[in-house]
C-alpha cells in the first residue's frame, strides 16, 4: 500500500508542475503579441517631483523623436498635474520641456515634425508645451496671452541663431 500511496503521489505532483508549466507558457505567448516600447531613457525630469509614469506612449514618442531631432534630451519641467482643470495635463496629455543646448528655433522645429502632435505653445521664459490633444499653436507672455504667433516666434527665435 506505501507503494501504491508514493506512486499517486509523484503522479500528481507530476501533473501539478506540467499543468503550472503550460499555464505559464500560454500567458508568456499571450505577453509576446503585445510590444511595448520604453521611451522613458528619451528624456529626463527636472525634480523628482515631476509626474511622468502616466505619460502615454504617443506622447513619450514625441519626446523620443524631439531627442532624436535636436540631438539632446528634452527636460520635462511639467507633466501631470491632476488638479489643472481643462488641460491636457490633467489627463497626462501634456509636458512642458526645455532642451538644454539647443536653440528654440530647433526645438519647434523638432517639435511641429513629431508624429501625431497636437497642441504646441511656446512661454516668453524658454517653455515649450507638447501635448496629444486637438491640434493647435499659441504663445503667451506675461498679461498678453496672445503674444504673437507661433510662426512670428519662430522668426524671432531665429534671429539669435546662428
Amino acid at each position: 500500500m506505501r507503494i501504491f500511496s508514493r506512486v499517486a503521489l509523484a503522479c500528481l505532483l507530476a501533473f501539478s508542475l506540467n499543468a503550472n508549466a503550460e499555464a505559464a507558457g500560454k500567458n508568456d505567448k499571450r505577453r509576446g503579441t503585445t510590444i511595448q516600447h520604453d521611451y522613458s531613457a528619451f528624456y529626463t525630469v527636472q525634480r523628482v517631483s515631476v509626474q511622468t509614469g502616466c505619460f502615454p506612449e504617443k506622447l513619450e514618442a514625441i519626446l523620443a523623436h524631439i531627442a532624436k531631432e535636436t540631438g539632446h534630451k528634452p527636460v520635462v519641467t511639467s507633466g501631470h498635474r491632476p488638479h489643472s482643470g481643462k488641460s491636457q495635463h490633467s489627463r497626462c496629455f501634456a509636458a512642458d520641456i526645455r532642451v538644454p543646448g539647443v536653440s528654440e528655433k530647433r526645438i519647434l522645429a523638432a517639435v511641429a515634425s513629431a508624429p501625431g502632435i497636437g497642441g504646441i505653445g511656446r512661454y516668453c521664459n524658454g517653455i515649450i508645451h507638447v501635448d496629444i490633444g486637438p491640434k493647435r499653436h499659441w504663445a503667451y507672455c506675461g498679461r498678453n496671452k496672445h503674444g504673437g504667433s507661433l510662426a512670428s516666434l519662430k522668426r524671432k527665435a531665429g534671429d539669435g541663431d546662428s
